[in-house]
């Protein structure tokens, strides 16, 4: 049987107008907020039925949102606080063993911005961890919308320039220098633009008849 592997989810709370801000022209300030609740909902969802190992919900700026605690009675995962920093510093914090751990253990880190993101990809990106030293996920986008890691690797995050279209080019050439095997798997797509939001439609359509549940 394949060891566990640790899912880190980071996630933002729902907050009108601090939540999913680029798609408030869309949809407004209530709208946006409540796009990132349902994001949230299935990322945790995805998540669980991987069924890999533990589920934590790394929220920010912290886990007291109603939101976070209700996600947390509801499906017993746990919640922690994003560290103060950038992406590279709240990911590697994830990264890092959990209290209470004999060892590290790998994990895989995802977001909550990429609906196409299924339980399969999570169980074909912690088979790939059995053999390389790091998994990606890219995003169309430039960036990823999933790592995986052996261990912490913190040559990968530090004094990184985020939210460009190169993090994925400069993932591989900082992979590289660290001398890290790594393999990426099928590109897919991030929730981010109003522009988005028609491709998001599109899924929902698509997945309207499958059983699972759709975003509202």
């Amino acid at each position: 049987m394949a060891s566990p592997v640790r899912i880190a989810i980071l996630a933002k709370a729902p907050v009108a107008g601090h939540a999913k801000t680029r798609l408030i022209p869309a949809l407004g300030a209530q709208g946006a907020a409540r796009l990132q609740r349902s994001f949230t909902r299935d990322a945790v969802r995805v998540a669980r039925e991987a069924a890999l190992g533990e589920v934590v919900l790394w929220c920010a700026p912290d886990a007291r949102h109603r939101y976070f605690r209700a996600l947390q009675r509801t499906t017993g995962i746990r919640c922690s606080d994003q560290p103060e920093g950038d992406l590279g510093a709240r990911m590697l914090r994830a990264a890092m063993p959990t209290p209470g751990a004999e060892e590290t253990q790998p994990v895989l880190i995802i977001g909550t911005d990429c609906p196409a993101l299924g339980p399969h990809h999570l169980r074909a990106a912690a088979e790939a961890l059995q053999e390389v030293d790091a998994v990606f996920i890219p995003a169309e986008d430039g960036g990823y919308v999933l790592v995986g890691l052996q261990r912490p690797q913190p040559g990968l995050f530090t004094e990184m320039t985020w939210s460009t279209d190169r993090v994925m080019a400069e993932t591989r050439q900082r992979a590289a220098s660290l001398a890290l095997t790594i393999r990426e798997l099928p590109t897919l797509w991030d929730v981010d633009t109003p522009a988005d939001l028609r491709r998001l439609q599109a899924l929902k359509l698509s997945t309207s008849t499958t059983g699972q549940p759709t975003h509202d």
